[in-house]
């Protein structure tokens, strides 16, 4: 999971940086209205990267691919129907993210403990920190399930996984980047914090705009 986490990671670190906030999100929303909201979504996302490891980085992936497609809308985990053609099995993410079953168990979850109160947006987002919090408190010689800056390292070293993450150490604009997250470790875990929460503010419906889902899969009908 480590690769695929950095990398997903890696792609947010150096796009995000260059977006400008769209929206003052307030993270204590829930506070009153779920207050259990945290801990009723951890253990869910605990059980799924137990028995998948590499779940969190997909968890992670999911948020990711939501938001840069129309914004943090939960869109993507809307299933196609006779007369709506989602993001879901769009070309780039048809058999390629995953996760969507993880994301069902913690809604249902959720529901029960506040119903009608969290939106599919939300949950993905925080579905997502979650899963970021998991993978750093596992630890190992080789880090296969942590999250930390081998990724950097390795970049240094010359010992990128692909050929695309290698072009972040090659010479270019990018390699005074890549010491300093190689170095720095606590550098690498603030700007990830802030590169998130920057993601998380790309055009949110707020307000009165979308609906609370009871399913994530389908929108809710038509009164």
């Amino acid at each position: 999971m480590a690769s695929s986490l950095r990398h997903s990671v890696n792609i947010a670190l150096f796009l995000l940086f260059s977006l400008a906030s769209a929206a003052q999100l307030d993270p204590n929303f829930y506070s009153c209205s779920c207050p259990n909201l945290f801990s009723t979504i951890k253990p869910v996302v605990q059980s799924a990267i137990s028995k998948e490891k590499r779940m969190g980085a997909s968890l992670l992936r999911l948020f990711f691919h939501d938001c840069f497609v129309n914004g943090c809308d939960g869109s993507l985990l809307l299933d196609n129907t006779p007369n709506f053609t989602g993001e879901k099995n769009a070309v780039p993410n048809n058999q390629s993210v995953r996760g969507f079953d993880v994301i069902d168990k913690i809604k249902a979850a959720v529901e029960k403990a506040c119903p009608g109160v969290v939106s599919c947006a939300d949950i993905l987002a925080i579905t997502a920190r979650g899963s970021v919090v998991i993978a750093e408190g596992m630890q190992g010689l080789q880090t296969p399930t942590s999250f930390d800056n081998n990724y950097y390292k390795n970049l240094l070293s010359l010992k990128g996984l692909l050929h695309s993450d290698q072009q972040f150490f090659n010479k270019g604009s990018t390699d005074s980047q890549v010491r300093k997250y190689a170095n720095k470790p606590n550098k690498f875990n603030s700007d990830f914090v802030a590169a998130i929460i920057k993601m998380d503010d790309i055009s949110p419906l707020t307000g009165s705009k979308g609906e609370i889902r009871k399913n994530c899969r389908k929108i809710n009908k038509l009164k």
